[in-house]
């Protein structure tokens, strides 16, 4: 599981020339599975992400959580975190995760944002969406469950 962090004053995912998901401060997550990711790895994500101290406090030090400052998560899904640009111009994706194992992932994962954030947002999956943010910092994170958890893809 990959995801790109983004501390953000406020973002929205629109489809179609429609709003589908807004918040002022907190996270915007990109959210990218592959093939090998579990429920425990989402759980895990998602539960690193959540107790991650990278909001400044009263003297400036990244020391408060999303909870400690009451932020809000926009959560996307984004598959192209799995492209394979070694070979060639065209990227392959061919180390995403099938979209219905994907999917499943991607909704577990929101879920238990739920537990970090009064409100949880999102977008579609798999839906052509244009996200909108205003980066705060900027302040950005890539987060690789094969990496913090010391996990072996297959």
């Amino acid at each position: 599981m990959r995801v790109v962090l983004q501390v953000v004053r406020n973002a929205r995912v629109d489809i179609g020339g429609e709003t589908v998901g807004a918040i002022g401060r907190g996270f915007l997550l990109l959210i990218g599975i592959c093939e090998s990711d579990t429920e425990e790895t989402v759980d895990r994500m998602v539960d690193k992400i959540g107790r991650l101290r990278i909001f400044p406090d009263e003297n400036g030090k990244t020391n408060l959580s999303l909870q400690a400052v009451g932020g809000e998560i926009l959560a996307v899904s984004q598959f192209t975190l799995f492209a394979d640009c070694r070979h060639g111009n065209r990227p392959s994706f061919i180390g995403s995760g099938s979209p219905e194992h994907a999917e499943k992932l991607y909704h577990r994962a929101v879920e238990r944002c739920r537990s970090y954030a009064a409100k949880v947002a999102e977008g579609r999956f798999g839906a052509d969406m244009q996200v909108s943010l205003l980066n705060d910092g900027p302040f950005t994170l890539m987060l690789d469950s094969d990496t913090l958890f010391h996990m072996q893809s297959t």
